[in-house]
C-alpha cells in the first residue's frame, strides 16, 4: 500500500526526499488549505496510508488541525518548536520522528564521513 507524507511546502518536501525511499510519496500543501486543495489532496491519497508532518508554529497547526478532520487516521510527525521549520530541522531530529512513526524501513540515512 502507497505511503503519503503531507508537509507544507517545497523546501519541506525536498529536505524529507533526501531522508527517504523514493516510493514514498510526500505531498505539499503550499501553505493556507482552501477546499479545492483539500480535494485534490484526498483523491491523490485515497485509502493509503497518511503520515502529517507539520512546522511547529500557527500556520503549521492550522494547515495540521484541517488536515487531522480530512483524514482521521493519519499518523502525526512533529518537528520541534524553535526549528526553522520541517526543512530547517535537523537530520537526525527528523529521522527520529520517522523511525517513531514507524517508517524506519524507509529511511535512507545519510552518509557521515569516516575520519
Amino acid at each position: 500500500m502507497p505511503i503519503h507524507v503531507i508537509v507544507e511546502g517545497k523546501n519541506d518536501r525536498s529536505k524529507l526526499k533526501r531522508l527517504v525511499a523514493p516510493e514514498i510519496n510526500i505531498l505539499c500543501t503550499f501553505g493556507t488549505l482552501n477546499s479545492l486543495k483539500l480535494e485534490s489532496l484526498r483523491k491523490q491519497v485515497g485509502y493509503d496510508e497518511v503520515y502529517l508532518f507539520m512546522d511547529n508554529d500557527s500556520s503549521g497547526k492550522k494547515i495540521r488541525g484541517v488536515l487531522r478532520d480530512a483524514f482521521p487516521d493519519a499518523v502525526q510527525m512533529y518537528t520541534r518548536r524553535g526549528y526553522a521549520g520541517v526543512e530547517g530541522t535537523p537530520d537526525e531530529y527528523i529521522i527520529a520522528q520517522l523511525e517513531k512513526a514507524g517508517l524506519e524501513s524507509y529511511i535512507q540515512y545519510p552518509e557521515f564521513p569516516s575520519f
